[in-house]
């Protein structure tokens, strides 16, 4: 029998709660990054075309799956792929879905929780006075407890994530409606106001120091964001980047955007829904996040030094470059505290997405309260993170991001369209898009979601195999001293893996005893 589920309050509620769950750090910090090392407007092509020929058809899909499996009571993909694959690996092969999310949560939150801290920091001017980039590296490092300059020990991290850990899993025990649609109704748009507010203060920069660096403007670094050098277009490595933000950015692969599907009734518009969501993501990152790191950056370094800065990664973008920019402008200490707590709203919004298929899964199959089942996933996340905190400086991290926040997410989306385009069928498939929809989905997506979706994932899973998998997996470019801890953050990896799968065969084991022993009891 199955037990009535939550569903979402409003439709306003649902479609702010979908896009905080894609709208993250990487609208912001890895999206500038990305664009800022592949070429500028050279990346911007193949973003586009990934978007409409990967992003659209598998967030679909994604929206599809999640429905359909909440019709029958699941909330996460091992449930979601046995409805739709009569199969008994089915279920096993869902297990990818839980490990993504879950494995990310860990190593998301921290970060999510140095928004916190610089938001704080800004406001208090902590780090007012740093004004080299050196210097402001080592304040950050310090806050990670790589040396005492700064901060003489970790505790300083480990109170703000503490409180970030704390605001994730409050929100997560209130529910769906009563606690992440209200906090997307909230969060939401103050982060959309605080993102259009430095935006504005970007367009009316100019041109900072026009005496000794008349070149280093805003419209410089929008002329490098926005003018394409076609010659990169030929680069294996711009297309693999381009596919992989958006990945990242619309939270494809993760069983999020499933596990929030699943809370819709049968036949609530996912059409609409899903490409008001993706729009809304697109503007924050396209035209939010690309109007802020990159453009102020390069009017306070100048481009040479603003790509040298992002080669360093989103940390050093974010919170290196941009506290030394807040230095030198007019109330730059609300300004940081503004972008920092903007952050912080992103990260929020994706990491409690995150907890929610693992929760499900446990009130689901388990038949455990919402409150025992946010615990009991609370207590093991964070047992966990502290791996993250204490090995930080050892790639712990970056082991856990490419295996479980890259690499994954990229089978788990070829699983998803094989098993709803040719296991379930297309034509059912297309029915369940269409399902209720208030506008109809160009039919040449039906098209696009069984044959180019699906050759464009195998493409990108064989080239990325090839230039990085097995380097990777292999460590050849990995410090010595690092090679040990690497090897702890795969085996905390594999650990969860095989505890998934265990947990998975006896859930399905105890509840077919259970409805066995029950059919026997009505017979």
């Amino acid at each position: 029998m199955i037990q009535k589920r939550e569903n979402w309050g409003t439709k306003i509620g649902l479609i702010l709660a979908m896009a905080g769950n894609a709208l993250g750090l990487g609208n912001f910090l890895r999206f500038p990054v990305q664009a800022a090392t592949n070429g500028g407007g050279s990346f911007m092509i193949p973003y586009f075309i990934a978007l409409l020929l990967l992003g659209i058809p598998m967030v679909l899909v994604e929206w599809s799956i999640g429905r359909y499996g909440g019709k029958y009571g699941h909330g996460s993909l091992p449930g979601m792929f046995d409805v739709m694959w009569k199969n008994k690996i089915a279920k096993f092969v869902g297990m990818l879905g839980l490990f993504s999310s879950g494995a990310i949560l860990i190593y998301y939150t921290y970060i999510e929780s140095w928004s916190l801290a610089y938001s704080f920091f800004s406001i208090t001017k902590t780090y007012f006075g740093l004004d080299s980039f050196g210097e402001m590296h080592t304040f950050l490092t310090s806050y990670q407890g790589a040396n005492d300059k700064y901060f003489p020990s970790i505790g300083t991290a480990y109170i703000f994530l503490i409180i970030t850990f704390a605001a994730n899993f409050y929100v997560l025990y209130k529910g769906v409606a009563k606690g992440i649609e209200k906090l997307a109704l909230i969060a939401m748009p103050l982060l959309l106001l605080f993102a259009i507010a430095i935006m504005i203060r970007v367009l009316t920069l100019g041109t900072p120091d026009p005496v000794n660096h008349p070149d280093w403007n805003v419209m410089a670094g929008f002329s490098y964001i926005w003018n394409p050098d076609f010659s990169l277009l030929s680069s294996a490595k711009v297309w693999l980047a381009a596919a992989g933000q958006i990945f990242f950015t619309l939270s494809i692969g993760m069983g999020t955007l499933s596990a929030y599907a699943s809370y819709l009734k049968e036949k609530d518009d996912i059409a609409l829904g899903s490409l008001a969501t993706v729009s809304l993501n697109e503007f924050a990152e396209v035209i939010l996040g690309a109007s802020i790191a990159i453009p102020i950056a390069v009017a306070f370094f100048g481009l040479t030094t603003t790509q040298e800065i992002a080669a360093g990664g989103a940390f050093n973008l974010g919170f290196v470059s941009m506290p030394l920019i807040f230095q030198h402008l007019p109330f730059g200490d609300i300004l940081g505290f503004m972008w920092f707590l903007l952050l912080f709203f992103a990260g929020i919004t994706s990491s409690v997405a995150m907890a929610q298929p693992i929760i499900s899964f446990l009130e689901e199959q388990f038949k455990v309260t919402k409150r025992k089942a946010t615990a009991i996933v609370g207590g093991i996340a964070f047992l966990c993170i502290n791996l993250v905190v204490i090995f930080f400086q050892y790639g712990f991290l970056d082991e856990m991001d490419y295996w479980s926040g890259t690499f994954t997410l990229v089978i788990i989306a070829l699983i998803e369209v094989i098993i709803f385009a040719w296991i379930f069928g297309i034509d059912k498939g297309w029915n369940e898009i269409n399902k209720g929809a208030l506008i109809k989905i160009p039919s040449v997506y039906k098209f696009i979601i069984k044959y180019v979706t699906p050759l464009y994932l195998i493409v990108i899973l064989v080239v990325w195999t090839y230039q990085d998998a097995i380097p990777i997996l292999l460590l050849n470019d990995v410090s010595p001293e690092q090679v040990p801890y690497r090897w702890i953050a795969r085996g905390l990896m594999i650990g969860i893996a095989i505890a998934l799968l265990v947990m998975i065969g006896f859930a399905w084991k105890h509840n077919k005893s259970n409805q066995i022993s029950q059919e026997k009891m009505e017979g």
